[in-house]
């Protein structure tokens, strides 16, 4: 008995130990801006591709918010009354998001914001975004020499968007002869809006060289204004890497020159990975995991193997 009673202790002790650390992902749910956005559906093929190689029983619900607050909210609030482990959130407001993240972690959620920050979050996941700002507008700076008329097409006001703007505004306040014609008008992260937003602005601006565009769906939209207004001796820069970018990349005729490449299916992968280790109480050593986000061109798109799996 003295030999059989040590080994049976261990064996419970081991026992414990494996299912503290193997909580069972049961549900995830992710809440993101828009789906009609390519980035958007990488982001829940890379959530659900996590989610499943943990749990290949695992249910994995992504929902679009059309950029609504209070439709994101009510998203949460019935991923909360559904009991998910897991809820990954590209917060359409950071900050007023706050009470009902508050809510779900109260509940034993593990929230992980993904692609913009969300103040209550576990974890965060996102690009380097000061960064992709930064490179698309350091392309313009030296293909114009320091010198030109430039607008920024923005976007909705989350943490991502913001950030884009104020890499790109660090880099064209280090050449005085760029003139900044406009860096406020929200498109709405889409590509009608890029549109239309643009419309105005040619209207608005006789002469502008370059357009820095705060993602890719964006560009598109004021590229097809410019052509559409016969304007010319404009170029563009963007954010994401998306599929459209690409092609507007290979396209000869294309005023698209530059999209700071992100990856948002990895994005979302990690966001998983991370969640359910905290569900499993391994705490990640800091709360923020920044992405590269290299620029790519006409000229290296050769060498881009875009939104791909990592």
């Amino acid at each position: 008995m003295k030999r059989i009673i040590p080994v049976m202790l261990a064996s419970l002790f081991l026992a414990a130990g494996a299912s503290a650390a193997d909580k069972q992902l049961k549900s995830v749910g992710l809440t993101v801006g828009d789906m009609a956005n390519p980035f958007f559906v990488a982001m829940g093929k890379g959530t659900e591709d996590a989610a499943k190689k943990i749990n290949p029983n695992v249910k994995v619900t992504a929902l679009s918010t059309k950029y609504d607050l209070n439709t994101q909210v009510g998203q949460i609030e019935n991923f909360i009354a559904n009991k998910i482990d897991l809820l990954l959130v590209n917060a359409v407001d950071p900050k007023a998001i706050a009470p009902v993240l508050k809510k779900a972690r109260d509940a034993g959620i593990v929230v992980v914001a993904v692609d913009v920050g969300a103040e209550g979050a576990d974890y965060t996941v996102m690009s380097d975004n000061v960064a992709a700002g930064a490179n698309a507008c350091e392309y313009i700076a030296k293909k114009l020499n320091g010198k030109g008329n430039v607008v920024i097409v923005n976007g909705p006001p989350v943490t991502s968007v913001v950030d884009r703007v104020v890499g790109c505004k660090k880099v064209f306040s280090k050449s005085p002869g760029i003139k900044v014609l406009s860096d406020n008008q929200d498109a709405k992260g889409s590509r009608d809006g890029g549109m239309q937003v643009m419309q105005d602005l040619l209207t608005a601006n006789p002469k502008i060289d370059a357009v820095f565009a705060i993602n890719d769906p964006t560009a598109i939209g004021a590229e097809l204004a410019i052509k559409q207004a016969k304007r010319t001796g404009i170029f563009i820069t963007a954010v994401d890497g998306a599929p459209d970018a690409v092609v507007a990349l290979k396209d000869p005729n294309s005023i698209f020159e530059g999209s700071s490449a992100q990856n948002p299916y990895a994005m979302a992968n990690e966001g998983v990975k991370v969640g359910y280790d905290i569900m499993n109480g391994k705490k990640p050593k800091s709360a923020v995991k920044l992405l590269p986000v290299p620029l790519v061109t006409k000229a290296n798109l050769k060498d881009y193997p875009g939104w791909v799996k990592e």
